[in-house]
């Protein structure tokens, strides 16, 4: 080794390159490591979100709070439900008595329209969107 070589140290990695302000090129590596860890932390607490059951009736939005009555778009409410989705573009929904719940997905409740049901998902409380996992008939 020549004179002012200095012998790096098996510890001196990046953390210590960065603080003390590394060559060109690895800048950019300092620079994107809080980004990095940012987004390792956002992913970690989207796994840890866990799924939920929610117990009600699947609904549409039209009539939201599962009282068909005034609708009349057929004899039974699974009817009406089926109808104010095809024919007036409303979407399937939980109501579970209190609050009504958007469902991520619109081919699973079809075919419980009208019906008690539990669905097992993930909820965004912002949109009260329920990410559906699975519905199955209430017990």
């Amino acid at each position: 080794m020549g004179p002012g070589h200095v012998r790096k140290k098996p510890e001196d990695g990046l953390a210590s390159a960065c603080a003390r302000g590394a060559s060109e090129g690895s800048g950019r590596i300092c620079a994107m490591k809080p980004l990095l860890s940012s987004l390792l932390a956002l992913a970690a607490l989207a796994a840890a979100q866990d799924k939920q059951t929610f117990t009600g009736i699947i609904t549409d939005s039209v009539c939201a709070k599962a009282d068909h009555s005034s609708m009349r778009m057929g004899p039974t409410d699974a009817e009406c439900t089926d109808a104010c989705v095809s024919a007036h573009g409303a979407t399937y929904v939980l109501y579970d008595g209190k609050d009504v719940y958007e469902l991520s997905n619109q081919r699973m409740p079809e075919k419980f329209a009208g019906q008690k049901v539990t669905v097992t998902g993930t909820l965004d409380a912002k949109t009260k969107t329920i990410q559906v996992a699975a519905i199955s008939a209430a017990k």
